[in-house]
């Protein structure tokens, strides 16, 4: 059975959930901050690190280091915008799901 999750197909039984949720949440996010009305100096690295982030997730399971370094920017760039807290906490969320990186 397939779903649809953002913009893309998934099967239900195909793809790592966390992936998945990943997805889901990078989806939000960028939708909600291009429906943002207001301009903001790092708003361009935001668009791109999600990006980044939605074509991490297209191949698999990505490597937890850049999810983090890419969490980081994004939250950086978009930490003081309120209207976009919620999301940007689903996609911390998400991450998280990927566990710490091996040492």
């Amino acid at each position: 059975m397939l779903r649809s999750m953002g913009q893309r197909r998934v099967a239900d039984s195909g793809e790592d959930p966390r992936v998945t949720e990943l997805s889901a949440a990078v989806a939000r996010l960028r939708r909600e901050l291009a429906c943002y009305p207001a301009d903001f100096a790092d708003r361009g690295i935001a668009e791109d690190e999600l990006a980044a982030l939605a074509a991490m997730v297209l191949t698999g399971v990505p490597e937890v280091r850049r999810l983090r370094r890419s969490l980081l920017l994004v939250a950086g760039a978009t930490g003081s915008v309120s209207a976009l807290r919620a999301a940007l906490a689903d996609v911390r969320a998400a991450v998280e799901l990927f566990g710490e990186q091996p040492r």
